[in-house]
């Protein structure tokens, strides 16, 4: 835990005694992540915080399936094929995290969600990735992973993308300025009260960058050896952005491509694995790293096109992967290659680690984190072999391309082969159905600008 960290995560009567020494706090969120990667709960009074802890609230195990609006599936089996029945919602053991940009401060306790007889329910995405890496504990390895997740400050006042208003020159920012230390000066108060509030929610924050897009940032996480926190950290930082964005009267977004025309939002994650003695398997004194680095690149390219969902989740998502964007089109890999969707940094052989670029920070942390390592096991327990690496432009057409659409991304999920091997029927079908609901609310919804496109031309 962060020593600045003001979570209190220990025995039930440490937490209750830690509310009682913050009179300030009048009430408490409890929640579980959705599919979407949305928090889906209640507010409590405090006193009823020890209920709460002792794992004695319930919620329908369908609030993980809901849609964007937050609307039931039609014909979602967790609500009409069981009468939509309630599951378990147990504190994960994150504890009290404090809520401090609200106009009172507050507390959220997070849950995830099990069934009768302590059974975890896999269509919970924080489930889905618990039991991944039970798989890996069960072969004595231990996946260490680092998180990169890019947003938007935008002005908060229209209702579409609009750069915000600099704090320090009074002027909307009109310019890609990547790598400006002066726009990070600029934006300095707000970055102080982001790194102040992950400091008391033991996220650990490490740099933060401007990024190619014109009021666009990101900020990277520290490694951790444990990658159910990690995930749990890339959920919570999401709303903290938004949090403190409100508070300095910005608004922030993690859509993958907010722009049409700028540079996309990413969540790559880094990760490798250590075994029983805190080795690194992928390291074997090379630059190109051990035969167990190969098979789990082998396996991330298997299971990439039919997962694609899991990193790619929203009509929006598409946008961002085009070609030349610096966001992945195709299933390669490479060393020092930032147009592959696999790739191997350099740096110390002891660090040897694998970059996957394809998610967008639209995605939810659980999904992605529980695609890229459910598909690196894949590989390794199989023994998998990839192609060559590539060296170049990975845009070219010779080489299997991801879905280009959402349709086809949920196709591709639903019918895929190395699915089943990570993610459990339910949580597929549960996706499925969302998504597809989520496609007919596009799809009968008409556009301004097919609107007015088509209205005295066609």
């Amino acid at each position: 835990m962060c020593p600045d960290s003001d979570i209190v995560a220990g025995p039930v009567s440490d937490v209750i005694s830690w509310l009682g020494a913050h009179k300030e706090i009048a009430s408490l969120q409890v929640a579980v992540c959705d599919l979407n990667g949305i928090l889906r709960g209640k507010r409590i009074p405090v006193e009823q915080a020890e209920k709460v802890l002792d794992g004695n609230i319930r919620m329908p195990l369908s609030i993980v399936g809901v849609d964007i609006w937050g609307e039931d599936i039609v014909g979602n089996r967790q609500v009409f094929e069981s009468g939509d029945s309630d599951g378990y919602c147990i504190p994960t053991g994150r504890g009290m995290i404090p809520i401090n940009w609200t106009s009172r401060p507050s507390a959220l306790i997070p849950l995830w969600m099990f069934e009768e007889g302590a059974k975890p329910f896999l269509g919970d995405p924080r489930q889905a990735l618990a039991h991944v890496l039970d798989r890996y504990r069960a072969q004595g390895l231990r996946p260490v992973v680092a998180t990169e997740l890019e947003f938007y400050l935008i002005d908060p006042e229209p209702d579409h993308a609009v750069p915000p208003i600099s704090p320090y020159t009074r002027k909307r920012i009109d310019s890609d300025a990547i790598l400006s230390i002066d726009e990070l000066d600029d934006f300095g108060e707000f970055f102080w009260d982001v790194y102040a509030e992950c400091a008391k929610q033991d996220i650990p924050a490490d740099a933060a960058v401007a990024e190619n897009g014109v009021g666009q940032f990101e900020i990277n996480m520290r490694h951790s050896a444990d990658p159910l926190k990690a995930a749990d950290d890339a959920v919570l930082f999401k709303r903290l952005i938004k949090g403190v964005a409100r508070k300095h009267q910005f608004a922030a977004t993690f859509m993958a491509k907010p722009y049409g025309t700028r540079s996309g939002n990413g969540f790559h994650v880094h990760f490798s694995l250590l075994d029983e003695n805190d080795n690194n398997v992928f390291d074997n004194g090379t630059a190109e790293g051990s035969p167990i680095l190969a098979r789990a690149v082998a396996g991330l390219l298997a299971g990439m096109a039919e997962s694609t969902l899991a990193f790619a989740p929203h009509f929006n998502s598409y946008r961002r992967l085009r070609p030349d964007t610096h966001a992945p089109t195709s299933v390669s890999w490479g060393y020092e290659n930032r147009t592959t969707a696999i790739r191997i940094p350099g740096g110390d052989n002891t660090s040897r680690r694998i970059e996957h670029r394809v998610a967008g920070a639209d995605a939810n942390p659980y999904l992605v984190m529980a695609a890229i390592l459910g598909a690196a096991l894949y590989g390794t327990e199989n023994k998998l072999v990839p192609p060559a690496p590539f060296q170049g432009r990975a845009y070219a057409e010779r080489f299997p391309k991801l879905p280009a659409d959402w349709a086809s991304a949920v196709n591709a999920f639903e019918d895929g082969q190395i699915i089943p091997d990570f993610f459990d029927e339910k949580l597929q079908s549960m996706l499925v159905a969302c998504k597809r609901q989520e496609i007919a609310g596009f799809a009968s919804n008409v556009t301004d600008f097919e609107f007015g496109a088509y209205l005295e031309i066609v």
